[in-house]
């Protein structure tokens, strides 16, 4: 499966940024080898490395320490995981605003390429 981070039509990749801040070194590592894991599993990937949100929106989870990252995508035509955008979570449930922004993002994705 080819894991691909989604691009915004002025350029930045919101899921690269949010990795990218990521400050403490272990858990950039660990969502690395969550998207490995993407790449490698595809589909076939599940708890508790990933879940389906709902609407076609997927999480990748990762834990470290008391950090709970979570980087969302979603599946396309071709074996391809887009992947749209990331938080670090501080609540038991996804806020319903970060998953309307992948889903957004899905949206705006779908409109320049298709499905």
């Amino acid at each position: 499966m080819e894991v691909i981070f989604y691009r915004t039509e002025k350029g930045t990749k919101p899921a690269g940024q949010f990795i990218n801040s990521i400050e403490d070194e272990k858990l950039r590592a660990k969502i690395i080898r969550s998207l490995k894991l993407l790449e490698q599993f595809g589909r076939e990937l599940g708890m508790p490395d990933a879940k389906h949100l709902g609407n076609g929106i997927y999480e990748l989870r990762t834990i470290q320490s008391t950090n709970i990252a979570r980087c969302l995508y979603f599946f396309t035509v071709g074996d391809k995981a887009i992947v749209t955008n990331g938080i670090i979570k501080k609540t038991q449930k996804t806020p319903p605003e970060v998953i309307d922004l992948a889903e957004m993002y899905r949206a705006d994705y779908e409109r320049r390429y298709g499905r």
